[in-house]
């Protein structure tokens, strides 16, 4: 049961470190992202007010 345990114990380990390995970059894609979706709602808002305002 010790052994089992220690096991389980290395294999979160392991995942724990693969997952914070890939932080960085999940981050910088994140951030694209969120860069991206407000570029769409800006240009949404801009032709609103330019449909709207002539």
């Amino acid at each position: 049961m010790t052994f089992l345990s220690f096991l389980v114990l290395l294999v979160i380990a392991y995942l724990l470190w693969r997952v914070s390995d890939q932080l960085p970059d999940l981050i910088f894609r994140l951030s694209e992202v969120q860069r991206d979706v407000a570029e769409l709602k800006r240009q949404i808002v801009e032709s609103k007010n330019s449909s709207t305002g002539s």
